[in-house]
C-alpha cells in the first residue's frame, strides 16, 4: 500500500481519537459545573391561541408553587418525571423540559388544538383535537368550535383516546374540511346527525339544512352546494327549500318549505278570487 495513503489515514484516524477525547473532556466539564449549579428560576413558555392550559396550572404540576425546585441542585432534578407530569394532562400535547448552564429551568408546553365539540346521544359532551383525539372540556376556557350533535354513539371515558365509530370519524374529517375552507368556514353553524345517522349542516344564513349524508367526496358535494347557491336560491329565495340534499354526488335535490308551498298556494287561490271579482264588478258596469 501506498505509505502516503498509509499516513493520510493514521493522521484522520488520530484526529478522531483526539476530537472524541475533547469531546468526553467538554462533556465531563459540563457535568462537573452542572453539579455545583443551583436551580434559579422556572421559565414556562405555552404559544398558541388556546387557553386551556395556563402557567398556574403548569407551575402547579410540576411543584412550582411549593419551591420544590428553585435552589434545588440541578442534578437532583428529573427532567424525565416533570415531562411525565405534563404528558398526562390531557389538554397538553407536548412537553419539553431542559436547564441552562445559569441554572434556569426552561418549561415549553404545547396544548392540544380541538377543531369539534360532540355531543352524544347520551348527553356526554366533549372536544376533538386535530388529531382526531377525543378530550374532555375545561373550566378555564370554552373553545369556539364547531359543534356536532344528535344521534351520535360515540362514548366518551374523559381521557384521551381515539374515535371508535365511522359516524364520530366522518364529523371529524367533515369538520377538518370546513374550517380548512374560508367560505365553509364561516357559512356553516353546527352539524346535526338525524335518525338515520346521517350528517347535516346547519348554515348561519337561511333556514334549510344541508344533508351530506357521510364524509365520502366533501369536496364535490361542498362544490355542488356552492353552485346550487349560487344558480338557484337568488331566483327562488334563501327560505324556499327546508332541505338541500347533496349526499349523492351527481345532483342537488332541494326539498321545497311547506309553509312556502302553503303560502303560495293561498296568494294563488287571493289572486284567482281578486280576478274573478274584477270579471265581476266590470260585467256589472258594462250593464
Amino acid at each position: 500500500m501506498n505509505k502516503k495513503l498509509i499516513w493520510k489515514r493514521l493522521l484522520i484516524g488520530c484526529a478522531w481519537v483526539i476530537s472524541l477525547g475533547g469531546l468526553v473532556v467538554l462533556m465531563s466539564f459540563i457535568e462537573a459545573k452542572k453539579a455545583g449549579v443551583k436551580c434559579t428560576a422556572v421559565n414556562v413558555s405555552i404559544p398558541g391561541g388556546q387557553y386551556f392550559i395556563d402557567k398556574q396550572e403548569v407551575d402547579h404540576i410540576i411543584e412550582v408553587t411549593s419551591h420544590s425546585l428553585v435552589g434545588r441542585p440541578i442534578e437532583h432534578i428529573n427532567i424525565q418525571e416533570l415531562e411525565d407530569k405534563l404528558k398526562a394532562n390531557p389538554f397538553i400535547e407536548f412537553a419539553k423540559v431542559y436547564t441552562e448552564m445559569d441554572g434556569v429551568l426552561r418549561v415549553e408546553v404545547s396544548q392540544r388544538q380541538p377543531i369539534l365539540r360532540i355531543m352524544n346521544h347520551y348527553d356526554m359532551d366533549f372536544y376533538v383535537d386535530q388529531n382526531g383525539l377525543k378530550i374532555p372540556l375545561s373550566s378555564n376556557f370554552t373553545a369556539r368550535v364547531l359543534v356536532a350533535n344528535g344521534f351520535i354513539e360515540e362514548l366518551f371515558t374523559n381521557r384521551v383516546d381515539s374515535l371508535h365509530t365511522r359516524l364520530a370519524k366522518d364529523l371529524f374529517k367533515t369538520a377538518d374540511y370546513i374550517r380548512k375552507d374560508s367560505l365553509w368556514d364561516a357559512q356553516i353553524a353546527q352539524m346535526y346527525v338525524n335518525s338515520e345517522r346521517e350528517i347535516e349542516l346547519i348554515p348561519r344564513v337561511g333556514n334549510q339544512r344541508i344533508l351530506i349524508g357521510n364524509a365520502d367526496s366533501l369536496n364535490v358535494k361542498l362544490n355542488n352546494l356552492q353552485a346550487f347557491y349560487k344558480q338557484v336560491l337568488p331566483k327562488v329565495g334563501w327560505d324556499t327549500y327546508k332541505m338541500i340534499n347533496v349526499k349523492y354526488t351527481n345532483q342537488v335535490i332541494g326539498i321545497k318549505n311547506e309553509n312556502i308551498k302553503a303560502d303560495s298556494a293561498k296568494a294563488a287561490k287571493v289572486a284567482k278570487q281578486d280576478s274573478l271579482k274584477t270579471k265581476r264588478d266590470s260585467s256589472q258596469i258594462k250593464l
